[in-house]
């Protein structure tokens, strides 16, 4: 506390870390202690509480804040003004801890209110701190609550419509602007009520451009919002390039991207390398707007000076925070991409989720089965981390189901990199018998299917190449070795993937000028997936039933027969199709094609 550690803010806090660094009692080693473990050491008792809560912040963050505090509260609370985090709050906290003491006659302060960043309480027992910290909070809404609302002029908000169709433009446009990886952004969408409170107010780009309040604001979401106001009825191509245009801006006056852009009357866009790091900045900056709401009417707001602002922007200890916080893009085959598959519930779809997650994507799972699709998508998120997948339910023959479902998928992640168009059915049976109904169902599911599902995520996929022309997405339907050759006894299932294969080859054509290279797979028999194997309705039990397979007695001699026709002696897995998958994504020549995996059952003529 007492020792020169230089006459400079950057020597002084160089000396600060490594004699910080130094201390710790695990050596080299050990994990790296917080920037303030001098402060907490001095509060005067064993358990120390540290946090930037709304409340306090609204008047740590307020004009007049300190003198109501200090009226109301004084004999029990200690402010601190705004000063350099670490060693400088430290040193401000030693003198105000001495001068409370000498003004109060020896009491200890319930709270430390330090402005501009947050609170510090202390107790000698966990129920001891957590009394003075409700006490804290009660008495400072208390406070707050007592002062009229702020007179707030509104401006009017779009249409559902407009505002949906802005999303589904400005999502996947900042998913690829706020990047400078390979890989595009995440951008998460938040329009709460709080955030609709500012950005449909008159004076919402004054204050959101007042700049940061506290330093985590500047750690999760940089100094700075960008705003940005849609012009009604503007065409896309001519909202495209303007949105372009001001992120440039943003970037030449800041020296880096966005992280927060808020869009007048529609809501808030977060951008960062993963779902997480986009929800913490929504979160981050969505607390800021609450600040700024309970400042208001004690006083102007009282932004951080830009003094303080530059300080902690540029101070490798909030650098090195921010680095943690990120805790990297992720690694992985699909690192940073959004995924969408399509019958994800079970099957070949859900392996190929699970494997897209395992190989660092986020991963959308859809299929009819609601249950199903959550379930699986929470198990995804147990094992790799919240936010790394969804389930959203989606009946891929109804184009306004899907269009629920896309909105859904740009809400949460902006926009997506891959779809994977897996939903199939099959219903095996002679010509001479099968049902009209079975017959359509087939149709719709895997052929209209692949249509609809290619029709709703073709814009998303363009718009990001629209602003970085560079950009190449993917397209890959999940065909069957039945799309290559005939089926006997199950016509309507290869002539609905005899047709897939001729819309990937005339999608191709047609979607590669927004950089969407559409390709299929086409797997041989998945034994082991429900499709075969289901014991009431798999396809083992239906050949059985229709006589397909001559001789069979058993669902075992039906799935032996078929085993046999394979020359690798072995059904397909999701493993095989997932190497397919990846060299289909990772390719940059190769689009309209058919991919047999089949272990040489079929090969290409």
């Amino acid at each position: 506390m007492d020792r020169d550690l230089g006459s400079t803010r950057l020597a002084r806090e160089e000396a600060f870390k490594d004699a910080v660094l130094a201390a710790r009692v695990d050596g080299p080693d050990a994990p790296r202690p917080s920037v303030e473990a001098v402060l907490h050491e001095l509060m005067p008792d064993r358990y120390v509480l540290h946090l930037h809560a709304t409340v306090v912040n609204q008047f740590g963050c307020s004009v007049g804040g300190k003198a109501l505090v200090a009226e109301r509260l004084g004999q029990d609370v200690l402010w601190i003004d705004l000063v350099d985090p670490g060693i400088e709050l430290a040193r401000a906290i030693r003198t105000g801890l001495a001068d409370f003491d000498a003004r109060t006659g020896g009491r200890r302060p319930r709270a430390v209110v330090l402005a501009n960043h947050g609170v510090v309480v202390s107790g000698e027992t966990a129920q001891e701190l957590d009394a003075d910290l409700v006490w804290l909070l009660d008495s400072l809404a208390a406070i707050r609550d007592g002062f009229p609302a702020v007179e707030v002029r509104t401006v009017p908000a779009p249409p559902v419509d407009v505002v949906d169709r802005l999303v589904g433009v400005v999502g996947p446009a900042l998913r690829a602007l706020t990047s400078d990886r390979e890989a595009l952004n995440v951008v998460a969408f938040d329009d709460s009520d709080e955030v609709r409170a500012l950005v449909t107010d008159a004076d919402g780009e004054q204050i959101a451009g007042g700049g940061p309040l506290i330093p985590d604001q500047i750690v999760y979401c940089r100094s700075f919002p960008m705003w940005f106001t849609p012009v009604a009825g503007e065409p896309e191509a001519d909202l495209l390039a303007r949105l372009t245009g001001e992120v440039a801006a943003y970037r030449d006056r800041h020296g880096i991207p966005p992280t927060i852009v808020l869009v007048a009357g529609v809501g808030l866009f977060a951008a960062g390398s993963r779902w997480a790091d986009a929800d913490t900045a929504a979160q981050v900056y969505r607390d800021a707007i609450l600040v700024m709401t309970g400042a208001r009417p004690m006083g102007p707001i009282e932004y951080l000076t830009a003094d303080a602002r530059d300080f902690i922007e540029n101070w490798e200890v909030e650098a090195y925070r921010r680095q943690v916080a990120a805790g990297g893009g992720g690694s992985g085959r699909v690192a940073g991409k959004v995924a969408l598959v399509t019958g994800a519930a079970q099957g070949f779809g859900l392996g190929i989720a699970q494997d897209l997650a395992a190989q660092g994507a986020h991963v959308v799972l859809a299929d009819l089965n609601e249950d199903g699709v959550r379930s699986a998508a929470a198990g995804i998120v147990a094992e790799h981390g919240r936010g790394r997948a969804i389930g959203v339910v989606a009946n891929v023959t109804d184009l306004g189901s899907l269009e629920a479902a896309t909105r859904q998928v740009v809400r949460t992640y902006g926009g997506l990199d891959l779809l994977v168009s897996n939903a199939g059915i099959l219903r095996a049976e002679s010509v001479k018998t099968q049902s009209e109904r079975d017959f359509d169902l087939s149709t719709a599911v895997n052929y209209k299917g692949y249509f609809l599902c290619t029709q709703v995520v073709a814009p998303i996929l363009a718009r990001q190449h629209a602003v970085r022309p560079g950009y190449l997405s993917d397209i890959v339907q999940i065909n069957s070795k039945s799309g290559l050759e005939g089926s006997n006894k199950n016509f309507a299932y290869a002539g609905s993937k005899f047709g897939g294969i001729g819309l990937t080859q005339s999608f191709a054509l047609e979607l590669v000028t927004d950089g969407v290279k559409v390709n299929s797979i086409c797997p041989g028999n998945f034994f082991d997936g429900p499709l075969w194997s289901d014991p009431e309705t798999g396809l083992f039990v239906q050949y059985l039933r229709t006589g397909k397979v001559p001789g069979a007695q058993t669902v075992a001699d039906v799935k032996r027969f078929y085993e046999a026709k394979v020359p690798m002696d072995r059904g397909c897995t999701a493993a095989d199709v997932m190497v397919a998958l990846y060299y289909l994504v990772d390719q940059r020549y190769e689009t309209g094609q058919a991919l047999p995996v089949t272990g040489g059952q079929v090969m290409l003529h």
